[in-house]
C-alpha cells in the first residue's frame, strides 16, 4: 500500500494561511494536515496574543509566529497547549515570555516523550533545534481565561480520546471551538494514546451538547459541527472492524489487511487503520481507557501495513 499522498518535500504542499473565523479570532492552516502539520490558532486582545498550540517543527513554528505577527504587533502573552503531542508542543520553546497552559497530564506526558525520535517509522524530518518546554500553569478540570472581554473557557474532556490529556477551547460568545486533535477534517482520526470508546463518548457528550457553528480542528480546514458525525463513523467503523477481528482470532494488522476501509479509503494517513485497532483491541479488552499500549509495535505495525515503507512525513 501506498503511503498518504506519496510526496517527497513539501514544495507541493500550499503555504500555511491565517484565516479570521470570527472577530479577533485566527486560525492558522497548514496544508496538508497529516502526520504531524497541524493546525493552530490565535486570539488578538489590546493586550496581547492568545495563541492555541504550537506547531512540529522549528521552522513551522517560526512561520506560525511570524504570521502572529502580521496580524498583531502584540505579544503573544498565552499559549494553550490542547495535548501533548509533538506537532502542538515541540514549539513551545519559541514563545519566549508566555505563560503555557494546559491540563496536569499534558505536562507529565510532554517530559515523558522528550525530543523526537521515530527511526525506521517515518520520512526524516527536520525538527529544528527543539527544547523540550513543558506547560507550567496546569489545571485538572478547566480554567477561564479572557482575551480582552472575550471569555475563553480551555477545558480538559474528562477521560482518554486522542490523548489521555486532551481539551478544548470555547467561545461561547462566538459559538468557536478548536477541538485539537478530537476532530480530524479530511484525515485519519488517530487514538492510539488514547481510546477510540473514550473518544465516542466525549464527541457525543461533550462536544456535540456545545453545538459549535465553527470548528478549528486540529489537522484539515475549518468546517461545521458536521465533522463531529464525521469522526464518529468512522471510529465507529473502527470499533466494528476490532470486535470482528477479535472474533476472528486476527491481530490488529491481520484485521487491517484482511478488511477494505470502505467509505474512509480516501482519508488521508490511512495506515492509522493499524494503530487505531491496537487501540480498540484493548478498549475491547478488560483494561483502562488510555492504558499504556505497546506504542512501538503498533507503529511498526503501521510501517507494514504501508508497504514496509516508513510513513510520509512533510513537516
Amino acid at each position: 500500500m501506498s503511503s498518504t499522498l506519496g510526496h517527497d518535500h513539501d514544495a507541493e504542499l500550499d503555504p500555511p494561511r491565517v484565516q479570521e473565523v470570527s472577530d479577533g479570532v485566527f486560525a492558522y492552516i497548514q496544508p496538508d494536515g497529516t502526520w504531524f502539520i497541524n493546525n493552530t490558532g490565535f486570539l488578538v486582545g489590546a493586550a496581547g496574543v492568545t495563541s492555541v498550540d504550537a506547531c512540529s517543527t522549528e521552522r513551522r513554528t517560526r512561520a506560525y509566529l511570524e504570521a502572529i505577527a502580521e496580524t498583531s504587533p502584540q505579544p503573544v502573552r498565552t499559549l494553550i497547549n490542547t495535548h501533548h503531542h509533538g506537532d502542538h508542543t515541540h514549539g513551545n520553546y519559541l514563545f519566549g515570555g508566555a505563560t503555557i497552559v494546559a491540563h496536569d497530564r499534558c505536562r507529565d506526558e510532554v517530559l515523558a516523550a522528550g525530543l523526537p525520535y521515530f527511526p525506521g517509522v517515518f520520512q526524516d524530518v527536520d525538527w529544528g533545534d527543539i527544547k523540550v518546554t513543558p506547560p507550567f500553569l496546569t489545571y485538572s478540570d478547566k480554567v477561564t481565561l479572557y482575551s480582552d472581554d472575550l471569555r475563553c473557557e480551555v477545558r480538559y474532556v474528562g477521560r482518554p480520546a486522542h490523548t489521555t490529556n486532551d481539551s478544548v477551547v470555547w467561545l461561547p460568545e462566538r459559538s468557536v471551538l478548536f477541538t485539537g486533535d478530537l476532530i480530524f477534517n479530511g484525515g485519519t482520526p488517530f487514538m492510539l494514546m488514547g481510546s477510540i470508546t473514550g473518544a465516542i463518548d466525549v464527541l457525543e457528550q461533550v462536544i456535540k451538547p456545545l453545538d459549535p457553528r465553527t470548528i478549528v480542528p486540529g489537522h484539515g480546514e475549518v468546517c461545521g459541527p458536521a465533522a463531529i458525525d464525521d469522526v464518529l463513523g468512522y471510529l465507529r467503523f473502527v470499533l466494528d472492524l476490532a470486535r470482528r477481528g477479535r472474533d476472528a482470532g486476527m491481530s490488529p494488522l491481520e484485521a487491517a489487511r484482511d478488511n477494505g476501509l470502505g467509505q474512509y479509503a480516501g482519508l488521508s494517513d490511512r495506515e492509522r487503520i493499524v494503530g487505531n485497532l491496537h487501540r480498540a483491541y484493548a478498549d475491547l479488552g478488560d483494561g483502562e481507557q488510555g492504558e499504556k499500549l505497546n506504542f512501538a509495535a503498533a507503529l511498526f505495525d503501521m510501517v507494514a501495513y504501508n508497504g514496509g515503507k516508513p510513513l510520509s512525513c512533510l513537516a
